[in-house]
This record gives C-alpha cells, structure tokens and sequence, in this order.
C-alpha cells in the first residue's frame, strides 16, 4: 500500500457490518448505495484482500472484516471524540456532553439534576446513555459515567458520592392482601420480584443475596424499571432503592433490619478531560446532585 486509506472507506465497512447490507448501511450513514458499494470495493483493492462474499442471506463478512471491525470501530469512537471536543470550544459550558447511567438512576434521579444544569448552562446539549452495562470510558463510550462499583482503571477520574441503599420493598395493597413476612424465611411464601440473569453487581453483592434466586422467583425481570413498576403495582416484594421508593406513600419497607445492602455510587470521567468545561461543569453537578440524593435517603 503506497497511499493513505479514507477514513471513510473504514466507516462505510464498518456500517455494513453493524446493519448487514450496503442498503442498511447507506441509510445509516445518510449517503447512497453505490456509494457505500465503492467505498467498501476501494477498501478491500487497497488492502488486497475479499472483505465480503454474496450469498442467499446477504453479505456475509470474511474473517479479515471481523478482524477489521474492532479496529474500526475505535476510529469511530476517535472521530466521535473529536467532534464532541470541537463543539465544546469557545467561552462557556457549550457543545456535547454524553452520560452514562443505570436505568434506575438515569430515569428517576438524574433529570433534576441535569435539567438544573442546562438551566444554568443552555448551550449545553446532553446524551443520557441508559444501560446497566458498564459503559467504557478509555474507548469513549461515554464522557461522564455514574456508576455502582469503584472503576479500577487508573486513567478515570473518579470520586464518590456516597451509597445509595437497597432495600425490600411493596405496595401497601400487597401487604394488606398477603401479609408481611417476619423475616427472610417468611420470603418464601410471597411472590417475589427479581432478575432473570444475574447482573455483575448481583454476582459481587454476593452473601447479601443468598436465598434470592432466580428459581425462587415469581416474577423474572432484568430491567431496574420493570422491577419498580412490579413493585408500584403490588404484583409482590422486590429491591429497590430506599430513596426512591420513600417518594411513593403507598410503598412500605420490608425486613429493613435483615435486608439492607449498600452500592457504592462513582462518578467517573477520563482524566483527558479534565480541560473540558463541558464536562467538569457535568461532573461537578452530577456530584452535587447525587451527594442530595444520598443524604435524602430514609434512615432505617
């Protein structure tokens, strides 16, 4: 290879893979098929290698595009990055900020937060990534992550909040149908809410889940926000966060003495930008915020 490859020869390999189709991958990147049909044949005479074949199902990826593909993809977190980083020049809090959080906390806690912040700052534009994946900061899948274990990577700047306590919880009208259970024994009589693949903050909290097990309960749901609903519905008892479930008058606490399980709550940034307003000014009241909501939590 004597001249430099386009980046979005890269690109347009990259959206194939992702949507399986050139016609997929065109719509994607907002550009027409042939379009991506030469970027993907200049590519593959660049390098001098097949990066798909045709068949029945489509276009099938060769070995070499999957090994392409990881490659490809840090150029598009790296080209991200840069777009993120220029519109965030210029005097004030401006350009784009994107956040990650768990579903709980990204629906119910979050908003206040970033709405007071963009009252301050309105040029300011925010994406809220919702997952309980952990999002990756060194790739830059996120700028700003709120997280419930202690990142371990040295490049993040992180700083904690405080805990946000779990605890079991119903509705008012379950308990008064079914009863209270005494203590944890009594579980097993009561339709219990809860996940149907254990999540890796499960899988750490260990001991603190014993005897809550998939096979013991009555409703199966990995989303944070099913799980609440379940609970606000008085479909049975389930975790949740104490602090939210003490803004509903109807939710009652249940076994607080035996069940009662902290999660450290990070907010997490890449130690690069540090010289972004944008995202100090997003990491400053993201602390602030979430500092209020820990210490407004219920005592036992």
């Amino acid at each position: 290879m004597t001249t430099a490859i386009a980046w979005e020869y890269y690109r347009s390999l990259l959206a194939v893979l992702q949507h399986g189709s050139l016609s997929g991958a065109a719509r994607a990147l907002a550009i027409t098929q042939p379009t991506v049909g030469r970027h993907v044949a200049a590519l593959e005479q660049a390098l001098g290698v097949t990066l798909f074949t045709r068949s029945q199902l489509g276009l099938l990826p060769t070995e070499v595009a999957l090994a392409l593909r990881p490659h490809a993809e840090a150029m598009e977190h790296t080209a991200a990055l840069m777009e993120r980083a220029a519109s965030g020049q210029g005097q004030g809090v401006v350009g784009v900020v994107r956040i990650s959080a768990s579903e709980a906390v990204g629906v119910e806690v979050l908003p206040a937060i970033l709405a007071r912040l963009r009252a301050r700052h309105p040029g300011l534009v925010v994406e809220l990534v919702l997952s309980n994946k952990v999002q990756d900061l060194l790739r830059r899948e996120a700028d700003i992550a709120v997280r419930m274990l202690r990142p371990r990577q040295e490049q993040l700047v992180a700083r904690k909040v405080g805990d946000i306590e779990l605890g079991l919880h119903a509705h008012a009208d379950y308990l008064a149908r079914h009863g209270t259970p005494l203590d944890l024994d009594g579980m097993a009589h009561h339709a219990v809410i809860g996940y149907d693949e254990a999540s890796p903050f499960v899988r750490n909290a260990g001991k603190a889940f014993q005897g809550f097990t998939r096979e013991n309960f009555a409703w199966r749901c990995n989303s944070d926000l099913a799980q609440m609903a379940l609970i606000r519905a008085g479909a049975g008892i389930g975790v949740c966060q104490s602090g939210l479930a003490a803004r509903d008058p109807a939710l009652r606490r249940v076994l607080p003495q035996a069940f009662s399980l902290p999660m450290e709550t990070w907010v997490t940034m890449h130690e690069d930008l540090r010289g972004s307003l944008r995202c100090r000014a997003t990491f400053d009241a993201l602390v602030e915020g979430l500092r209020d909501y820990v210490a407004s939590q219920p005592l036992i």
